[in-house]
């Protein structure tokens, strides 16, 4: 029987004193004046969007003023689980880190703090770190006050959807519009778009008979062009060796006949690769005015022939290098 009873003060006197705990713990102290504590915050980045398992850095720097002293046994504690509006919030305290730094009429304390979420519901919904409360004490006096830091709201959403949600009344106001980003397709679109630009100007180049660009207008681009319009015949025949005979005189700077072939090449290096065709054109010109039944073979009309020893001379022109038969 005494046993009993000895059991039942025990039970009777942990009862009182976990009360007793509780009753202490929930009491709110005084709040200390504002002329002698501050805080800066450093939040994260976004304030929406977090899902379960997301980490929330948080680091709070707080300046106290003598008198005072953070116990720093008010500080929380890792583990601690946030509540919102009196419901578990899913959020928890997961490491802690201070650094302090004393000064001469003050400490400051630099207060990391990391969080996680492993609760959220079927929608996107708010959710807050609490202001963490903290306990000061007056140097050489037994009075203590607190301090509460700010706190952070922000959103939670779910890892999926469930059943049918309006996106317009669910969408949080904290989200930006969603974008398609397009800048690697616009980017290559804007290369390919330059190829191609360039490569028309290549081509343009190259066949071009106008003189849109620099070196479009030398002598055998207007004689390719005059050629084109004299008549199919043999006098028309003649103006047109004429005319090459007078694109080339231009481009010497002098009168060139068949014997003076290679004076004209050392003084135009850029016509050399042209040099069989620059020799069978002198010959065809002899043919036509001097002596007509010597045979040659040109492999086409020779007023056809002509334009396209005028193309070849005229990519001569250009800096090109035409592909001549020899």
């Amino acid at each position: 029987m005494k046993a009993r009873n000895h059991l039942l003060s025990l039970f009777l006197a942990s009862t009182l004193l976990c009360t007793s705990l509780s009753t202490s713990a929930d009491v709110v102290l005084p709040s200390v004046d504002s002329k002698f504590v501050s805080v800066k915050e450093i939040n994260p980045s976004r304030d929406a969007g977090y899902v379960v398992g997301d980490k929330l850095q948080r680091t709070m720097i707080l300046t106290v003023k003598q008198p005072y002293d953070l116990i720093k046994e008010s500080l929380p504690i890792v583990g601690y689980e946030h509540r919102y509006r009196g419901q578990v919030s899913g959020i928890e305290l997961t490491a802690i880190d201070v650094k302090e730094q004393h000064e001469s009429k003050q400490s400051v304390y630099t207060i990391h703090l990391e969080y996680q979420v492993f609760k959220s519901g079927r929608v996107a919904k708010p959710a807050i770190l609490r202001g963490e409360i903290v306990k000061l004490r007056q140097q050489g006096s037994k009075d203590i006050k607190q301090f509460r830091m700010p706190s952070f709201n922000f959103r939670t959403s779910p890892l999926s959807v469930y059943g049918e949600v309006n996106l317009k009344n669910e969408m949080s106001p904290y989200v930006a519009p969603l974008k398609l980003h397009a800048d690697k397709e616009q980017l290559a679109l804007n290369i390919a778009a330059g190829v191609l630009a360039a490569s028309l100007l290549a081509l343009l180049y190259i066949l071009g008979a106008r003189t849109w660009l620099p070196y479009m207008g030398g002598a055998f681009a207007k004689a390719y062009r005059k050629i084109g319009k004299l008549p199919e015949d043999a006098q028309g025949l003649q103006q047109a060796i004429s005319t090459v005979h007078e694109a080339l005189h231009q481009v010497a700077g002098h009168s060139v006949f068949g014997n003076g072939v290679e004076r004209l090449l050392q003084e135009k290096p850029a016509f050399a690769v042209a040099k069989p065709e620059i020799e069978r054109f002198f010959a065809l010109s002899r043919q036509v005015f001097f002596d007509a039944k010597t045979p040659l073979d040109l492999g086409m009309p020779p007023k056809q022939w002509l334009k396209k020893f005028c193309r070849h001379m005229r990519d001569c022109e250009r800096g090109l290098r035409p592909e001549v038969q020899t």
